[in-house]
């Protein structure tokens, strides 16, 4: 598969929300602002995991598809890793 640049720029957004969340415990900020980002952080990443899968999910269904064969099981499978990241 192959990761285009909207999702590497999501990667690197909680790249800068992580360190700047290590940069708020460096300088003691109140421990519920530093959840606050680290829910948002976790919000990121689960919406990045949602948008591989169902792009994945597209590029198989369209070439089984292409090559006559059912997309049944693929389904299963994007709906499984949807399921064991939450």
């Amino acid at each position: 598969m192959k990761y285009d640049a909207q999702v590497k720029n999501r990667l690197k957004r909680v790249e800068g929300q992580i360190k700047g969340i290590l940069r708020m415990m460096e300088e003691q900020k109140d421990c519920k602002d530093v959840i606050t980002q680290l829910s948002a952080s976790r919000t990121a990443l689960d919406r990045t995991m949602g948008v591989l899968v169902s792009s994945n999910l597209i590029e198989c269904v369209q070439k089984a598809s292409e090559n006559g064969e059912k997309s049944d099981e693929l389904v299963k499978e994007a709906v499984n890793l949807l399921v064991k990241s939450r």
